[in-house]
């Protein structure tokens, strides 16, 4: 099967954390945030990603916790790593009780992306009696 059929099936048969958690990241698009689906990015698919903050968040079950998985995800992370993207991992059980931690998290790394303004070297602050 062909990636792009076996993210859309996945989409399909998305897990309850999955849905929750998707439906967060569809808000975030106000704030300039667009984030996919179960997304092929090279030879993997991820549960979701925003490629202009290159940031990818998975949503692991059980199986992710055995040794063949911790393995697997190690792997992943540090291909996913290597293409500059940042990778955020939540439990099932975490996304299901507390998406509002979740969404915290996940906002605290978008807003790392952001750039902090510096004040200007000539020091000021005001252009024409308005505040910039």
């Amino acid at each position: 099967m062909m990636a792009n059929e076996r993210a859309r099936q996945l989409r399909k048969d998305e897990t309850l954390a999955e849905r929750k958690l998707w439906r967060f990241l569809r808000q975030l698009k106000t704030d300039g945030f667009h984030f996919r689906r179960q997304v092929p990015i090279d030879h993997l698919i991820v549960d979701f990603a925003c490629y202009p903050a290159r940031l990818v968040i998975e949503v692991d079950g059980g199986q992710h916790n055995m040794p063949s998985g911790i393995r697997a995800d190690k792997m992943r992370d540090a291909h996913l790593r290597a293409n500059n993207f940042k990778v955020l991992r939540f439990w099932n059980n975490e996304v299901i009780g507390n998406l509002d931690g979740v969404a915290q998290i996940i906002r605290d790394n978008l807003s790392l992306d952001t750039p902090t303004p510096h004040p200007s070297p000539q020091g000021g602050g005001e252009q024409e009696g308005r505040a910039v």
